[in-house]
């Protein structure tokens, strides 16, 4: 799994699995909603990134919004270089060396990829 699939997976929570061959319209207790909106047009919910960071333990204590080290950290990665450089290499940078410039870049990367992937990201957070 990659790393940016991590950080995703751990902010907007993993998606149920399909049910099993043979299960489908079976349920047991109330009807499953989550993540969708009911109506004509059952279309994703999007995830408030920002929110859900946010009520991470430790967010309080953590540059999150700034900083792809802490990012990685409250969401329970190694935010070492090696995987920094593994995920700017996923994101489109193979020329990766660490410096700061470069861990700015990386974090609006990020951010902008979860806007793409159904994530609510503030403006501020993004290019």
């Amino acid at each position: 799994m990659s790393i940016f699939s991590k950080i995703k997976d751990a902010i907007f929570g993993k998606k149920e699995e399909a049910p099993a061959p043979g299960t489908a319209g079976k349920t047991m207790g109330a009807p499953q909603t989550k993540g969708f909106s009911v109506g004509k047009s059952a279309a994703v919910n999007e995830v408030d990134v920002e929110r859900n960071l946010d009520a991470m333990p430790g967010a309080d204590n953590l540059n999150w919004r700034t900083s792809i080290v802490d990012l990685m950290k409250l969401v329970g990665l190694d935010a070492s270089y090696e995987n920094r450089k593994e995920l700017a290499t996923e994101l489109g940078d193979t020329d990766y060396s660490g410096k700061a410039e470069e861990n700015v870049w990386l974090h609006k990367q990020v951010m902008n990829k979860l806007a793409a992937n159904g994530g609510r990201v503030p403006a501020d957070l993004r290019d």
